[in-house]
This record gives structure tokens, sequence and C-alpha cells, in this order.
């Protein structure tokens, strides 16, 4: 077994560099061809946080591990507010955004509860359901555009990079996502059968775990350098598109069944959601109260998976 936990690590680290590479790599093609700066900005970025979610779900449902498939994006949603959300408010209370707070957070809610109420009725989420996320995605692109717009942020500035440079990045960075969510999904197998757990409970923990730790380090930092609407914004768009993307994309590509388990895994993703939106709702603010209550959520949710 520590042969798959250091193919583990291995995946995580080939994962999140990969990412990194394509999104530059990305944003230099997207600069050639003369699109605006806050289009780059807006859709490269959120997509890129969510790139390891999206490459890990769509391996393990083309090899068949759907728990580790639903299991990551659920559970990464679920890390994303109670463990992440928790460590950063306990280091620093989070102001939140008027739009995060009336608009996007509801819409979380919406869309994670979609997500239950399809699975509860069909058991499995096809290819309409995908198509339905799909759309949802692109409408909150728009939105994401629109409010980018209006806040006259100056968006995220990417080095031109030569055209030959651009294509090995972009081969390089394909290469280390496909590498890297191989290992991790065939080593999360492996100790899932090794210490007697299903692959949704690895799915949801460890795997979920691994691919949220870039919005740990983005949130942290963001909290230690008091830039607060990086640190929530960060998650809440991260926890939509995991949503939206990640699983419209998967399911599109090969229709995922919905165990009944993860019924009660959706339920405590929409509850994290809901707790987060009670704890903004009158001073628009997570303090630290609320982070160590979310962390002790967490652990709770953790030890019940466990036994």
């Amino acid at each position: 077994m520590l042969i798959s936990i250091i193919l583990l690590i291995v995946g995580f680290v080939l994962l999140v560099r990969g990412a990194d590479t394509f999104v530059d790599a990305a944003a230099g093609v997207a600069q050639r061809f003369n699109i605006p700066e806050i289009i780059i900005g807006t859709t490269l970025v959120a997509i890129g946080t969510s790139a390891p979610e999206a490459a890990i779900s769509i391996t393990a449902a083309l090899a068949g591990s759907d728990g580790v498939s639903i299991g990551n994006i659920i559970g990464s949603n679920i890390t994303n507010i109670f463990l992440i959300l928790g460590i950063t408010a306990v280091i620093a209370a989070l102001p939140i955004r008027a739009n995060t707070k009336y608009y996007e957070l509801p819409f979380v809610g919406m869309i994670t509860l979609l997500l239950c109420l399809i699975g509860l009725w069909f058991s499995e989420i096809a290819r309409p359901a995908a198509a339905m996320f799909l759309v949802l995605f692109v409408g909150f692109i728009i939105y994401t555009i629109i409010m980018a717009r209006r806040s006259n942020e100056p968006a995220p500035e990417y080095k031109k990079i030569p055209i030959l440079e651009t294509v090995v990045m972009i081969a390089a960075g394909i290469a280390a996502l496909i590498i890297g969510s191989n290992l991790i999904v065939d080593s999360a197998t492996d100790i899932a059968t090794r210490i007697g757990v299903s692959e949704r409970v690895i799915g949801l923990t460890l795997v979920a775990l691994g691919t949220s730790l870039p919005e740990l380090v983005v949130c942290v930092a963001a909290a230690l350098k008091r830039e607060y609407d990086m640190a929530v914004g960060n998650i809440v768009g991260s926890n939509i598109f995991n949503i939206l993307f990640v699983l419209g994309t998967t399911a599109a590509i090969r229709p995922l069944p919905f165990e009944s388990a993860f019924l009660m895994d959706g339920l405590v993703a929409l509850m994290a959601v809901t707790m987060l939106m009670i704890f903004v709702a009158r001073n628009s603010k997570l303090g630290r109260v609320g982070g160590i209550l979310f962390l002790i959520a967490y652990v709770i949710y953790v030890y019940y998976l466990m036994v």
C-alpha cells in the first residue's frame, strides 16, 4: 500500500502542475486571438481551479470507478466549505460580497438541490441532465463576465508566450493531467480495496481533499493578505464549477449511476451551503465561531463515513 500512497501523492503533484501549465498556455493562445483580458481571467482561472476535479472524475468514470467520480465532485464541495472555509475563517473573519451573498450562494444551493433531486428521481446523472448543467454553466460564465466588468477590477495578467512554447506547454499540461489523474484513480482504488472501504468513501475524502488542496492554498494565502473577496469567491466559484462543469462534462461523456448513499452526501453538501448562508445572513461575514463549527461539522462527517 505504501507504493499506492506514493503514487497518489505523485499523481496530485502532476495534476496541480498540469492544470497550472495548461491554464498559462491557454491564456497565451487566447491573447494571440485578441480575446479580452477580462474573459481570459474570469473563465480560465475558474476552469483551471476545477481542472483537477474534472480530470479525475472523467478518468474515474471512463475506468468504471463511478464512486470515485461522483464522490470526488460532491466531496470537494463539502471539503471546500466545511474544511477550507473553516480553516480560513479561523485565521481571519471573512466578509462576503453582496452579489455572493444574494446570488451566488443561493445558486450553489439550488444546483446542489437539483443534483440531489435528479439522483433521487432517476438514480443516475444521464446526458440530458448533463446538458442542462452545461447550459447553466455557460449562463454562469456570462454572469461572471458581467460582474467582472462592473467591478472594474484589473484582470489577471498573463505573459505572452512564443507559439512553439505554447504548444509544448499545452501538450505537457494535458499529459500531466492525464497521467496524474490515472495515477490517482488507480492508487485510490487500490487503497480503498486494501483498507476495506468503498470507492465512494475514498472519493468523498482522500481524493476530494487532494483535489481541494489548490483552493486551500489560495484561500489561506488570500486571508493572510487580507484579500477576503478572493478567498470566499474562489470557494463559491469552485463549487459551482464542480457541479455544472465537472459533473456536466463527465456525465456527458458517460452517464453516471447515482447510488442511494450519494443522496445523503448531496444533502450534506446542501447543508454546508445552507449553514454558510445562515452565518452570513445577518452581518455578511463568516467569523471564527462559524469557522470552528464548520471544522467540527467536517470531522463529524468524515467520522460518519468511516464507521
